[in-house]
């Protein structure tokens, strides 16, 4: 979660992704982002990573691997204490589910941050439209729901049960489309005075979902 409890970020990763995973029991590791960050660009981009901890642990150790075994790195992380509750994601009914191309997502959010600090998002039976307007002018894009596609990620595909119109901030929604390599398709769902969830897939084995709250009336950045 940002300082501004705004936006809260979910990385999900299930154990078949991992060449070798072990977890005896349950265990919770707050770790500074920063700080993993910069541990992680020292590994290459052909070596093998293990991370492990032991129960009660106040660090964790990142080891890097070269293929050939001539080079083992070993960086240990202090970790962090957080605050469970605060981070809890309740469940939902979302009123609409916007399937589109995450690169024309990606590119929308750019072309709209011209024009000003805020995208407006309307789902309706016609499609979805995004919308800024600012100091230039205004800004209108309609993306109507695809016929027959060759692939599927190039689908655009609304599932409205009622129509909804929610305000977001721009910068919050550029730094979300950063995920776009990870997915050719992002789902957005939407429901009144509820978190946007804007989703990728990461192949099989998980996903990452971005939590933004809608912005209400004319608040600041």
């Amino acid at each position: 979660m940002d300082n501004s409890h705004v936006s809260l970020v979910s990385l999900n990763l299930r154990k078949e992704g991992f060449d070798k995973y072990r977890c005896d029991r349950n265990i919770v590791m707050g770790m500074n982002l920063t700080s993993m960050s910069k541990i992680l660009k020292c590994a290459s981009n052909d070596d093998i990573i293990t991370m492990k901890a032991q129960d009660s642990a106040d660090t964790v150790t990142f080891v890097f691997e070269s293929p050939n075994q001539e080079k083992v790195s070993e960086y240990e992380m202090k970790l962090m204490n957080l605050d469970q509750d605060q981070l809890g994601i309740p469940e939902t009914e979302y009123c609409c589910i916007i399937k589109l191309p995450s690169g024309e997502f990606a590119r929308i959010c750019r072309d709209l941050s011209q024009f000003g600090e805020s995208i407006v998002i309307s789902c309706t039976k016609e499609g979805v439209k995004f919308s800024a307007a600012g100091d230039i002018g205004t800004a209108n894009i309609k993306l109507a729901q695809t016929g027959t596609v060759d692939k599927e990620e190039d689908a655009v595909i609304v599932d409205m049960q009622e129509p909804v119109t929610l305000t977001f901030s721009c910068k919050y929604l550029n730094m979300f489309t950063k995920a776009t390599p990870l997915s050719p398709q992002v789902c957005l769902s939407m429901s009144p005075d509820v978190p946007l969830v804007v989703e990728y897939k990461i192949g099989e084995i998980g996903h990452i979902r971005y939590y933004l709250a809608p912005r209400i009336g004319d608040e600041d950045e």
